[in-house]
C-alpha cells in the first residue's frame, strides 16, 4: 500500500475536543499541567531531551537536576529511602513484583485492585490471592483478611506469599482502608507490603515510613500534573539493592527499569509540578471537603454516593436510577446523559453510563463543581416534566 496523500493528511496536529471543558474524568482531574509543565512540554518535547545532558544514568543527571529531584526530594515528599521514576504505576508493581518473587510466588492483593496489579502479577508468572471486600454499598476491604489470605497460602503452598498489596484508594470506590494496619499484619509473618498510590501520591499527603509501607507505587499522569505515561516507585533501603540491582554485563544500568525510564518531556514536565503538586498535597482537607459537599448535592438529588460515607477522597462512585429510568425513554438513550453534559461543557462520565458512573471532585473548585451539580438537576428537570 502507498502511503499517499490521502492516508497522510488524516494524521499530523489533531486538536483535542475536550481540553477546555470541566473535566471529572480520575484518570484526568490530577494529571492536569500546570502552567510551568506546559513550557517544559514545548521545551523538552524532542525524542530522548534530556540525554543530551547524560553520562549513562538518567537519575544522575544534574543540569537540569534530575538527581537532586530523584534521590532528595522525592524521598522527602514519599517518607522513603530510595525512589525512581519509571513510565507509570504498573511498571512500578511490575518491578517489585519481580524482583521480590520467584516463578510461581504467591501475591496477595486486595479484591478491588486495579487490573494492571493483577496483569503484573501474571507477567512475573506469580499466583494471586485476592483479600474481599464487604460489597455493596461501601466496598470496603477486609483488613483482617490479609491475615486469612495469607494463612491460606502458608497452607496450600508451604510458605509464605513473597509480597502483598494494598490499593489506596480503591480506583473504583475510592476508598482509603487502614494501610497500618494491613502493614502489621503483613509484617508478623515477615511479608513486606506495597501501598498503590495511584490516586494519592499527588493529591494528598503520603508518608510511606508512617505508614509502615515498603514499597510505594504513584502515577505522574494520573496525579501528578505530568505528561504521561510516568510513574515513581519508592523502595524501602532494606530492599533497594534486590530491586534496584545492576547489569552484571552493563555495569551502572539497573534490571528491572532496564536501564533508563523517563527521557524527554515527562520526567521534565514531572520536574516543572512538583513545586505546585507538593503545595497542593497540603490544601487536602479542603479537596475532601469539596467532594463531600459534592457528594451530599448530588444524594440529595436520589444520586446514592457509594463507598465510604463520610467520605475521604475526591474519586466517587454513583449509583443513579434516576438517570437510568431517564434512559429507558430517552431519545438518545443511555447516552443521553453523555450527550448532555457534553451540551454543558462537561467531560468524564463514560458515554453510555447513566445507572453507574465514578468521578473526581480533585482540583475543579467549589464553583465549577457547583455548576456541575446543577447541571444533574437541569437534566433530571428537563426529563421528568
Amino acid at each position: 500500500m502507498e502511503l499517499d496523500d490521502s492516508i497522510l493528511n488524516k494524521f499530523g496536529f489533531i486538536a483535542r475536543g475536550p481540553k477546555d471543558a470541566i473535566n471529572i474524568d480520575p484518570l484526568q482531574t490530577g494529571g492536569k499541567l500546570t502552567e510551568d509543565a506546559r513550557k517544559a512540554l514545548v521545551e523538552w518535547g524532542d525524542g530522548y531531551s534530556v540525554c543530551d545532558f547524560c553520562g549513562g544514568v538518567l537519575d544522575l543527571i544534574k543540569k537540569p537536576p534530575v538527581e537532586e529531584f530523584v534521590h532528595t526530594a522525592l524521598p522527602a515528599f514519599l517518607d522513603t529511602d530510595a525512589v525512581r521514576i519509571t513510565h507509570g504505576a504498573r511498571e512500578s508493581k511490575f518491578a517489585v513484583m519481580h524482583s521480590m518473587a520467584q516463578e510461581g510466588d504467591y501475591v496477595v492483593l486486595d479484591e478491588l485492585a486495579h487490573y494492571s496489579s493483577f496483569v503484573a502479577a501474571q507477567r512475573a508468572r506469580l499466583n494471586v490471592k485476592t483479600v474481599p471486600h464487604s460489597g455493596s454499598p461501601e466496598y470496603k476491604t477486609d483488613v483482617e483478611a490479609y491475615a486469612t489470605a495469607i494463612e491460606e497460602v502458608i497452607t496450600e503452598t508451604g510458605k509464605a506469599p513473597a509480597l502483598a498489596q494494598v490499593t489506596y484508594p480503591d480506583g473504583s470506590y475510592g476508598n482509603l482502608a487502614d494501610v497500618k494496619r494491613i502493614s502489621d499484619i503483613c509484617h508478623s509473618y515477615d511479608i513486606p507490603l506495597m501501598l498503590n498510590g495511584a490516586y494519592s501520591v499527588g493529591r494528598m499527603p503520603i508518608q510511606a515510613k508512617k505508614m509502615g509501607v515498603d514499597f510505594v507505587v504513584g502515577s505522574g499522569h494520573k496525579s501528578m500534573a505530568s505528561s504521561g505515561p510516568i510513574g515513581v516507585l519508592g523502595v524501602k533501603e532494606d530492599y533497594a539493592d534486590i530491586v534496584f540491582r545492576k547489569s552484571p554485563t552493563h555495569k551502572v544500568k539497573e534490571v528491572e527499569l532496564l536501564g533508563c525510564t523517563a527521557r524527554g518531556a515527562t520526567v521534565m514536565t514531572m520536574i516543572a509540578s512538583f513545586p505546585e503538586v507538593v503545595r497542593r498535597t497540603q490544601n487536602w482537607e479542603n479537596e475532601v471537603a469539596d467532594a463531600r459537599w459534592f457528594s451530599a448535592k448530588l444524594e440529595d438529588m436520589g444520586i446514592m454516593q457509594m463507598g465510604d460515607k463520610p467520605h475521604n477522597h475526591d474519586l466517587m462512585f454513583f449509583e443513579a436510577p434516576v438517570f437510568y429510568e431517564i434512559s429507558q425513554t430517552a431519545k438518545k438513550g443511555r447516552y443521553f446523559l453523555y450527550k448532555e453534559l457534553k451540551q454543558r461543557n462537561i467531560h468524564g462520565i463514560k458515554s453510555g453510563l447513566t445507572k453507574y458512573f465514578k468521578l473526581s471532585t480533585f482540583q475543579v473548585g467549589r464553583e465549577n463543581l457547583s455548576y456541575v451539580a446543577d447541571s444533574f438537576q437541569e437534566i433530571i428537570d428537563k426529563y421528568q416534566k
